[in-house]
């Protein structure tokens, strides 16, 4: 089944994103196989989400908590219907209208964010961190007419609407007692608002891509996308339950941090822990314990960041350790795995897909591969004319399934979906038993000397000498072998970043990998460049100075 058409009209009144979206022939071809995918008619994911949650048992469960305070999916159905009478009554909302959202991980960022999305609008979730310059190009492209700010975030948005007059409204959260404010005003509301009917190919949300390769796309999902994705990994591969606990510290602005810290744990009627403050790695492992976690996200360098903490404090009660949003080096993962005892649960997903489609849950790890593909989804290594490579050969990603990229008025489509095909941009290799093993970007690889290097196997080489702390690796163009491998290094405290630590570390890699893989060129920094969620940036390596 690799179609599916409702024949409920659409409710979003506002036309604005439906009309900028791809044109039907540079669309991905979406799959939808599995019973649990057939997704049609009226659907709005909140409502499927939130709203039944007490016809399945879960109506005292807690939902939403932090250290003040714990909400049972009750308590938040009762708390989104009040901020939805606001945006509606108050802020003249209509479906269709985009919404701004700005703040961190917190039970105002969710339950703002549960309210645009069930009152028929389309959230337009932005990083904390972003300064006016960037939220301007997010305005400029969304359009939004009104915004939901935490109350610390308000100052970069301000100057960001300066000479936007399409932003007209902006109200605070996480401030209860301002006047004005969206807990002032919805304290004033009554509750029972029924969810907006929109058809399952309405608009959820804008999710703007983390920027590891320059400008962000805006890419769009449905009521149908994230629902499907809901029945995709969490039921295959994750399986949570009513009595997980979720912690992590990916944003909500993210979809890696929108499904693993909300609504995934939504799906299986489970709960998540909100901090007062973002997360460091050993106040991550401290509330592991502290709130008995059983499931946590987070990417890469964090755990490994986290791992002398969970040697010294223990996990608890934690049982999964979820890690994605960049390659996970397999020094990491044993490195996690001596200080807690648990496998890592990898998985590769991307912005344009929602969230993870290749993963493997840990008792069917294999070491130094991702995964399998997840079930609803089919995933191929191909050639660069789109044919499937033999198995052992390194060549691009290629996903079709029940989730695809829809760019929102952007040329860049044409790069993402090729003959109805998504490309993440990823190099990988598929071996005999069906596991992808990730190789670098695509646009990453280096080829020095008619070899093909991956970074991210000179990084895993280079993270395990007791020197390093992080490092990130690029191809440098050379006038002799087209290309030399050139690391970046920040060295752990009391290693001295001199001729004779160049010398050491590239001889650890020549023991450790294939010799001709060795950084010809190694650079030590105090720091590497990251996105906020994580991720290298690595075309911030490449440029000069």
């Amino acid at each position: 089944m690799t179609a599916q058409a409702t024949d409920v009209p659409s409710a979003q009144v506002d036309r604005f994103v439906h009309e900028r979206l791809p044109a039907p022939g540079d669309w991905p071809r979406m799959v939808y196989e599995r019973p649990e995918l057939r997704i049609v008619g009226a659907c709005n994911l909140v409502g499927e989400l939130l709203d039944k949650a007490p016809a399945k048992g879960w109506g005292e469960r807690p939902l939403l908590r932090s250290a003040r305070i714990v909400l049972s999916y009750a308590d938040v159905r009762e708390r989104v219907d009040r901020i939805c009478r606001v945006l509606v009554d108050d802020l003249g909302m209509v479906p269709g209208h985009r919404v701004l959202l700005r703040g961190g991980n917190s039970i105002g960022m969710a339950l703002a964010w549960l309210a645009v999305v069930k009152a028929g609008g389309i959230a337009v979730a932005t990083m904390p961190l972003l300064r006016a310059r960037e939220l301007g190009d997010i305005i400029d492209k969304a359009q939004p007419a009104l915004a939901l700010c935490d109350a610390k975030l308000l100052e970069e948005l301000e100057l960001a609407r300066r000479d936007r007059p399409v932003l007209r409204d902006v109200i605070v959260f996480n401030s209860p007692d301002a006047p004005g404010s969206l807990a002032v005003r919805a304290a004033a509301k009554e509750g029972g608002f029924e969810a907006c009917p929109t058809s399952a190919d309405d608009i959820a949300l804008l999710a703007f891509t983390s920027g590891t390769t320059g400008k962000p796309k805006a890419a769009v999902h449905t009521h149908r996308d994230v629902l499907a994705a809901c029945e995709a990994w969490p039921r295959h591969v994750l399986r949570a339950t009513p009595d997980d606990i979720v912690v992590g510290s990916p944003p909500l602005a993210f979809t890696f941090g929108l499904g693993g810290m909300l609504l995934f744990p939504m799906w299986a009627g489970a709960s998540v822990y909100f901090p007062e403050a973002p997360y460091t790695p050993e106040s991550l492992v401290r509330t592991i314990n502290e709130v008995g976690a059983t499931i946590c996200y987070t990417a890469p360098t964090f755990y490994r960041q986290a791992a002398a903490f969970a040697r010294q404090h223990g996990i608890g009660r934690l049982r999964l350790s979820v890690s994605a949003g960049e390659g996970l080096p397999d020094a990491t993962r044993q490195l996690w795995k001596e200080a807690s005892g648990l496998e890592m649960l990898d998985g590769i997903g991307a912005t344009e897909m929602f969230h993870i489609f290749i993963s493997s849950a840990p008792d069917a790890v294999k070491r130094g591969a991702i995964g399998t593909v997840v079930p609803g989804y089919t995933a191929r290594v191909v050639d660069d004319e789109g044919r499937e490579v033999p198995r052992g050969t390194i060549g691009s990603l290629a996903v079709i399934g029940p989730t695809g990229c829809k760019y929102l008025d952007d040329a860049r489509q044409a790069n993402y979906v090729k003959d109805g095909w998504n490309y993440p941009g990823d190099a990988f290799l598929q071996d005999a038993d069906g596991y992808f093993f990730y190789q670098a970007r695509a646009d990453d690889m280096i080829i020095t000397a008619g070899y093909n290097v991956g970074g991210p196997e000179v990084e895993d080489a280079l993270l395990k000498h007791p020197a390093v702390a992080e490092c990130g690796v690029i191809g440098q163009p050379d006038d002799e072998r087209g290309m030399i491998v050139k690391a970046f290094c920040v060295l752990k405290p009391g290693h001295a970043g001199d001729a004779a630590m160049v010398k050491a570390l590239q001889e650890h890699v020549k023991a450790t990998i294939a010799p001709f893989k060795y950084p010809r060129e190694i650079e030590f920094v105090a720091a590497l460049p990251r996105t906020e969620t994580g991720k290298l940036q690595r075309f911030k390596l490449r440029q000069p100075g």
